[in-house]
């Protein structure tokens, strides 16, 4: 039995391995990256994202998975089962990260800080688009022109200059507008000033 906690085992290389978890030792090296892991089977299943092996197949569709944590977060969205709640507004969802990431909508808690600058950030991926604005890093290209964006939505909105779509209308008049900015800017023709 663990003295630390209420894990108990009759095997003692059981033990061995769960102390792991109050030492944090992580003797499992991977040789393609810095991660480390306290078991051979979690070095195992991280091995897969350095390959292209989607090992774990969806009975409902086509995806695929590196994982079996990732198939199982994929089967829910068929399912529709989504227990995680957030006691605050109507959100729910199959994933409890994604809940955790959602809260801070409420908390206002931004744990991401930009080391350049003194932006922070809800999530990770909202500070890894923000460095581009240190980094000059624009990732994504117009197909059809040589504009290129450091964010997707940014992208998202110039390609409506070569559609010509404009997707946001007034609901007091005809106007149409390529942005949800200019449509704010032409709502202001409707107000008394």
């Amino acid at each position: 039995a663990c003295e630390l906690c209420e894990f108990r085992t009759a095997e003692p290389r059981n033990l061995n391995r769960h102390m792991m978890t109050h030492t944090g030792e992580k003797p499992y090296a991977c040789d393609l990256c810095d991660y480390r892991a306290s078991q051979l089977s979690t070095l195992v299943t991280h091995k897969n994202i350095h390959s292209d092996e989607r090992p774990y197949a969806c009975t409902s569709c086509d995806y695929r998975a590196k994982t079996s944590g990732d198939l199982k977060r994929h089967v829910g969205t068929h399912t529709g089962n989504k227990p995680h709640a957030c006691e605050f507004c109507d959100y729910r969802t199959s994933r409890p990260g994604h809940l955790k990431t959602h809260m801070r909508t409420h908390t206002g808690d931004k744990p991401y800080a930009c080391d350049i600058c003194y932006y922070r950030a809800r999530t990770s991926g909202h500070l890894k688009t923000h460095m581009r604005t240190h980094t000059g890093d624009k990732p994504h290209a117009c197909d059809t022109c040589d504009y290129r964006a450091s964010r997707l939505d940014d992208l998202k909105r110039h390609t409506l200059t070569h559609t010509g779509d404009k997707p946001y209308s007034c609901g007091l008049c005809e106007y149409r507008g390529r942005t949800s900015g200019h449509l704010k800017s032409h709502m202001k023709t409707h107000m008394g000033n």
